[in-house]
């Protein structure tokens, strides 16, 4: 199932089940069986060598957060005074619940951080109480996300 650069090979039942569930995680394994040809046991058969080959990361409820009145997402590059403060710096951020992703990049910023917080006084007093007062952070740069346009995972 792996091949030589550590990627997983998946034929064309794999794509069509992962599609069924990639459309809807709770489908009933029967139901995708019924639709495909083949039987259920033969799809939980598959569906464990997906997830041992790493190709499988779980599965979740994805939560609507405007219900719970996030409305504003932010996008913020966070420069660092040296480098090798990122470590102390993720570990901080880590624990601010509103950031939802932390990414080491290349370019002006040394972190760039997804935020969802409830409205722009919620943004800025993550950004004025929570982030800047960070040990190493030298200043940051913030971006509001008006909408969010496309939100896909990769094609199968």
């Amino acid at each position: 199932m792996k091949s030589e650069k550590n990627t997983v090979t998946i034929d064309g039942i794999d794509k069509k089940i992962l599609r069924y569930l990639m459309d809807d995680a709770r489908k009933p394994i029967l139901e995708i069986a019924r639709k495909i040809g083949i039987s259920g046991a033969a799809i939980h058969q598959r569906l464990r060598k997906l997830e041992q080959s790493g190709l499988l990361a779980g599965s979740k409820f994805v939560i609507n957060p405007r219900v719970l009145g996030y409305s504003t997402m932010a996008f913020v590059g966070i420069y660092l005074d040296k480098a090798m403060r990122n470590p102390e710096a993720v570990k901080v951020l880590k624990d601010i619940p509103e950031v939802l992703e932390c990414h080491y990049t290349t370019g002006n910023w040394s972190i760039l951080i997804k935020l969802l917080c409830k409205d722009n006084e919620h943004l800025m007093n993550v950004l004025n109480h929570k982030i800047q007062s960070i040990d190493g952070v030298s200043r940051t740069e913030t971006f509001i996300s008006l909408n969010q346009q496309i939100d896909r995972q990769i094609g199968i």
